[in-house]
């Protein structure tokens, strides 16, 4: 037990940077108290003790907000994010890794019984008020705008926007490619997400497509001194001036400042 409530704090100090110390994340983050309470109430639910299962339940909701039924699977690490209004019906499924916001209802589309809520694999992200509703499957890795409605299956690394839903389907490049969009975006101080081929947001695309242009660029001005320097030509070996953090002082970005090696394919970031 303790060695989950380990993991579920590492958890939100890795998804939340506003998280400080431990303290405050156990006195302060009704995300946890409500997962720690579900899980009493779910081995509660489990052993036929159903009304006391949903009375900690309720309890649970008048402490921190956030309405689960005992009945719903919540595999390792989930984390709700401010939590204020989520709702978890009694058969929904979540796996490992999961992060959901404020407003999100994991809701059934039917009076009937049986599997009627959605089922979240490892790794998916809900934005805040968003609605995933019937027993429909949101795939590992997938991503749930804010707001949206989903009312359809949503594949794996996939991101859904929209009301109703409109799945946006990733890209899968190359590992390579992967690797090198990984690199860039380090050495440049943008958030991998950013760059990445998947994402909706055209300034974060745009973004991404002028910093691999620039990168690309780099290379081949590289290469040309290269040749030049071999045919006898003279050309000035001196690195490209560096970036420091007082560069940027009064834009808000904290930028990962990089030191060329002679090579643009090996990165030490330095601040």
């Amino acid at each position: 037990m303790f060695r989950r409530v380990r993991e579920d704090i590492a958890a939100v100090f890795h998804r939340d940077p506003a998280a400080r110390n431990t303290f405050e994340v156990l006195t302060n983050y009704p995300g946890l108290h409500a997962v720690w309470l579900h899980r009493i109430s779910h081995k509660l639910w489990r052993l036929q003790l159903k009304w006391l299962a949903r009375s900690l339940s309720t309890f649970n909701r008048w402490l921190t907000g956030i309405e689960i039924h005992p009945g719903a699977t919540i595999g390792r690490r989930f984390f709700i994010d401010h939590g204020m209004g989520v709702v978890i019906g009694e058969t929904a499924q979540i796996g490992d890794d999961v992060t959901i916001y404020h407003g999100v209802t994991l809701g059934g589309t039917t009076w009937q019984a049986g599997k009627r809520h959605p089922t979240l694999k490892n790794n998916v992200v809900v934005g805040a008020g968003a609605k995933v509703l019937g027993p429909i499957e949101i795939g590992e890795g997938a991503k749930i705008g804010s707001n949206s409605v989903v009312v359809k299956d949503a594949p794996a690394g996939s991101t859904v926007l929209g009301i109703p839903g409109r799945i946006i389907q990733a890209v899968n490049p190359t590992r390579d490619a992967t690797n090198k969009r990984h690199a860039i975006a380090k050495i440049y101080g943008f958030d991998a997400y950013a760059v990445a081929v998947d994402n909706p947001d055209p300034v974060a695309n745009a973004m991404g497509i002028m910093v691999e242009h620039i990168h690309a660029m780099e290379g081949r001005v590289e290469e040309l001194c290269q040749v030049i320097q071999k045919m006898g030509g003279e050309v000035s070996t001196e690195c490209f001036s560096s970036m420091t953090a007082e560069d940027f002082a009064g834009t808000g970005i904290s930028p990962v400042v990089p030191t060329h090696k002679g090579s643009h394919d090996e990165f030490d970031p330095q601040i």
